[in-house]
């Protein structure tokens, strides 16, 4: 008896499933693509030397397959690859935990043929000038070579000239849980120049012959894959952004009274659902940006999230079968490493969907009750079928 009258008996909208069409252009045969950016850069690494190959938490499709090709064409060349799991404070910020993230996307020693090591020391390797340390994984230290990487794309939690990418793979990747706690501290804001700054010491003391940026469409199909020189990374990186923000896919609605988002998790964004596409962050509506919602119901959280529950303090509800799902030593980990304290708390819990938004449409402000705009999304990642209340039609 939680909610008024007036909402436990009000007819809810029949919700439709619509098509939203996006661009679809995308790499037919990503392994070989991947292996003819490599190749000539290998062809120019020292035969027997040995290559730390960073591979991170983020959700990027076919990434064992990526993984996969990179070390062949190294191995082919001569060169002994490892990979080094480069995921800041994810998977609970232990070296098992970040393995069996990579498991979980089928990267494992047995998989790729190569050893995976997961230590999480690191040594501090400069400062910025700001006077920032720099730490760096030290396995990746010991190699002859490093080799970053990372899929292109917005941010979630700031805007610069470069985001999500090959400087956030090394200094925020992998600088472990240390430099990711070290970087974070600055505070999100900060981000957009602490990042490259932090990459411009790496790329200074560390051999990286080329970084794999990996660019993907609105589908989640690979785009682009481009081994950029590392003395290039700088550069090159933010021209990579504009085409990843220009293949994004969006909600096209403006004005969304309730959204409901069916699950969240890690390896689709890094703050579980991405602020770009639902118009909001941890701290509330984004300014000038669209969708406008007003609540946002969380429904569950996926299993390669592996209980973080990072992204939950975006929204206002959510169904205790998400609840249920939370390890909140990962996720506090992973909250106070970043400095997102606000991402990591806890909305008002629901038993069910229908009473969820039910909720959700009595605390909207300045609405009409008996048509409600309301959509309905699997998650930040997948937009090309949505189901949206049948007045929005």
């Amino acid at each position: 008896m939680i909610l008024p009258e007036a909402v436990r008996n009000l007819q809810l909208p029949k919700m439709v499933k619509v098509e939203q069409v996006f661009a679809d252009e995308h790499l037919e045969d990503t392994a070989a693509a991947v292996k003819a950016q490599a190749a000539p850069f290998a062809a120019q690494m020292r035969e027997g030397a040995s290559a730390a190959v960073l591979v991170g938490s983020r959700g990027v499709t076919d990434i064992n397959l990526i993984a996969k090709a990179v070390v062949d064409t190294l191995r082919d060349a001569g060169v002994k690859p490892v990979i080094i799991p480069a995921m800041g404070s994810h998977g609970g910020g232990t070296s098992e935990g970040q393995e069996e993230i990579l498991k979980g996307y089928g990267i494992t020693a047995e998989t790729m043929d190569v050893p995976i090591n997961s230590s999480m020391e690191t040594e501090i390797i400069g400062q910025t000038e700001d006077g920032m340390d720099v730490h760096f994984s030290k396995p990746a230290l010991a190699a002859d070579y490093v080799i970053p990487i990372g899929r292109v794309k917005p941010h979630t939690d700031f805007t610069g000239k470069v985001e999500s990418g090959l400087c956030k793979m090394l200094a925020i990747g992998g600088g472990k849980h240390n430099g990711c706690s070290r970087i974070h501290r600055e505070g999100f804001p900060a981000l957009a120049h602490t990042i490259p700054d932090a990459a411009e010491v790496i790329i200074g003391r560390v051999d990286i012959p080329f970084g794999l940026a990996v660019i993907e469409n609105a589908f989640e199909k690979t785009h682009t894959v481009e081994a950029v020189p590392g003395k290039n990374i700088l550069t090159r990186e933010p021209k990579l952004l504009d085409l990843a923000k220009s293949l994004m896919p969006r909600i096209k609605y403006d004005d969304i009274d309730v959204l409901i988002v069916e699950r969240i998790g890690k390896e689709i964004s890094g703050t579980g659902m991405d602020p770009n596409i639902i118009g909001r962050d941890a701290f509330g509506q984004l300014p000038g940006a669209v969708p406008r919602v007003q609540r946002i119901i969380i429904e569950d959280l996926t299993e390669g999230a592996h209980g973080n529950a990072i992204g939950f303090g975006m929204a206002d509800f959510i169904l205790r079968s998400a609840l249920d799902k939370i390890d909140l030593g990962v996720t506090y980990t992973n909250g106070i490493a970043s400095g997102n304290t606000n991402g990591m708390k806890i909305p008002v819990i629901m038993d069910s969907e229908e009473e969820a938004i039910r909720a959700a449409l009595q605390t909207c402000i300045g609405i009409d009750l008996h048509h409600p705009k309301i959509v309905k999304i699997k998650d930040t990642l997948h937009l090309s079928e949505i189901e949206v209340s049948e007045n929005m039609l």
